[in-house]
């Protein structure tokens, strides 16, 4: 049987150019965990994080690197808000760009970000925990693409 991380129909959850460099893709995989539940207890919290970027690293990086032909950022958030290295660097990198795009200090950028990225972890975390409440029905297909940031696409240089 082949496994889904290596076949060459797997999905990432996020891709963006240009975030490395010029029109170079990056495809990112997103994890968050509790660094609070049973199987992370024993762990530190920066134990934890490199853990889960390991597992994901192991999971999707040789395929990204030899199929997909991008570089692969492992994007690794615990549930009280800490970010992994990986994603630090990323979301950096990102803060970066914007502000050369933007023409806003790097300061507001890299706040912009974290405050979206804040919310949308705890949405998320919301909805895990007691479910969707709104009127709005999603069908459920293959195709549906579940994104915790809404940024199926990014492109850096649209910033």
């Amino acid at each position: 049987a082949v496994v889904s991380t290596q076949s060459t129909g797997a999905r990432l959850d996020v891709g963006a150019t240009g975030v490395w460099s010029p029109n170079v893709k990056s495809l990112c995989d997103i994890r968050v965990f509790n660094s609070l539940a049973p199987s992370n207890a024993s762990l530190s919290v920066e134990d934890a994080l490199r853990k889960h970027e390991q597992d994901k690293i192991r999971a999707y990086g040789e395929r990204v690197l030899q199929v997909e032909k991008c570089a692969f950022s492992p994007l690794i958030f615990s549930t009280n808000g800490v970010m992994g290295p990986n994603a630090e660097s990323f979301y950096a990198q990102v803060a970066r760009l914007m502000s050369l795009k933007t023409k806003q200090s790097y300061s507001d950028s890299i706040r912009y970000i974290r405050q979206r990225l804040s919310f949308s972890i705890l949405k998320t975390i919301i909805v895990s925990r007691r479910g969707f409440r709104g009127t709005k029905v999603t069908k459920v297909t293959e195709e549906t693409d579940y994104n915790l940031l809404y940024m199926t696409r990014f492109n850096a240089d649209n910033f």
